[in-house]
């Protein structure tokens, strides 16, 4: 590459890097403020609540939380950098003097795959470390009637066996990949299936073999209930098994979900949710890539043929289609129905090949 070309190809990467970053951030406080918003409507009526607390809680949520905005702020931000460097005429200019599109859009492209890199290997373990912070100051803000939970998207249900016989576990909040869990209730049985009682605790901690309860309250059928400030309940599970049962992989940092998978496999678990998770963050620069082309395919059409409203559209409902099919894969090889890696690369694959279809058609007929 040419000292000339080398500094063009710097110039479009500026502009496409402070096109991404400042979409990027918008839709960061924009999802603080919502996010906000909600928490102070949820716990506004607790004793423990403040206005400082609620909104550490949700500026440190925010960080994974715009994970899944990142692919959307790759796309748009693309649309933005073609769409002002085609109405400054600069890429006239730069058509003129004989650069073809690939040349242009490689810039983009190699910010998109370099956006992903970052992505998966400082954004994301820095994200899931912010997003325990959060979870550890917001621990025992909510209340029991209060369905909001931290780490998964409905009520945990966990059925245990153990030495004192089986038992329900319910819980409305966990912490630790399952291995502290907030409001929490479980239905005891006996040995020959008989139902013992009913505990109602605060909180409980896994620890060897047992559930260590804290400001537990004791409901038996043969009596009034009883109220304890440390209880146990035996359980047989492992700390592998809760995470395998209960424990949601977006919660797992890059790093660390291969000795996860391996773990999970070594102890027989079903370890493809957490596989899937892998796939999922690898493949992720390709998909930030292939938004980028389908960028492209829009936004370089417009300076020629007009049309920026219907055009632009366009992309954007090629990008939400995109995300559906991603979301679709993801469900798929959650259920262990598609094998993660299919599931995982697809949808990028699919983007790419769509943008540089679109692509060739409009440059080479």
């Amino acid at each position: 590459m040419t000292l000339k070309g080398f500094t063009l190809a710097s110039y479009f990467s500026l502009r496409f890097i402070g096109a991404i970053a400042g979409l990027f951030l918008l839709a960061a406080v924009l999802i603080f403020i919502f996010d906000f918003l909600e928490l102070v409507r949820r716990s506004g009526d607790e004793e423990a609540f403040s206005v400082l607390r609620v909104a550490l809680i949700s500026l440190l949520r925010v960080p994974q939380l715009m994970e899944e905005v990142l692919p959307f702020a790759v796309l748009f931000g693309s649309i933005a950098a073609f769409l002002t460097l085609s109405r400054s005429l600069e890429l006239v200019v730069t058509r003129a003097a004989g650069v073809s599109v690939w040349q242009f859009v490689a810039p983009g492209l190699f910010v998109g795959l370099a956006i992903g890199m970052l992505a998966i290997t400082v954004y994301n373990p820095l994200a899931v470390y912010s997003r325990t912070l959060s979870d550890e100051i917001a621990a025992g803000l909510f209340s029991r009637e209060e369905s909001f939970l931290l780490q998964t998207t409905d009520d945990v249900w966990l059925r245990q066996d153990g030495d004192d016989g089986e038992s329900i576990l319910h819980a409305r909040q966990l912490l630790a990949q399952g291995e502290r869990l907030f409001g929490v209730m479980i239905l005891t049985f006996n040995q020959d299936g008989s139902f013992m009682e009913r505990i109602e605790a605060d909180e409980a901690v896994l620890d060897d073999g047992r559930w260590q309860l804290t400001n537990a309250t004791v409901y038996t059928t043969g009596g009034d209930p009883q109220k304890f400030e440390h209880y146990s309940v035996s359980t047989y599970l492992t700390p592998q098994e809760i995470r395998s049962s209960i424990g949601a992989p977006e919660a797992i940092a890059f790093w660390d979900l291969p000795r996860i998978v391996e773990l999970s496999e070594r102890a027989g678990l079903p370890a493809y949710r957490y596989s899937l998770q892998y796939q999922v963050l690898l493949s992720r620069p390709l998909l930030l890539a292939a938004m980028v082309l389908i960028a492209a395919s829009v936004s370089l059409r417009v300076s020629r043929m007009g049309g920026i409203g219907r055009l632009i559209v366009g992309g954007i409902v090629a990008g939400f289609v995109l995300y559906v099919l991603s979301e679709l894969a993801k469900d798929f090889g959650g259920a262990g129905l598609v094998p993660p890696v299919i599931a995982a690369w697809a949808p990028g694959v699919l983007g790419i090949l769509m943008g540089s279809t679109i692509l060739l058609h409009q440059e080479d007929g």
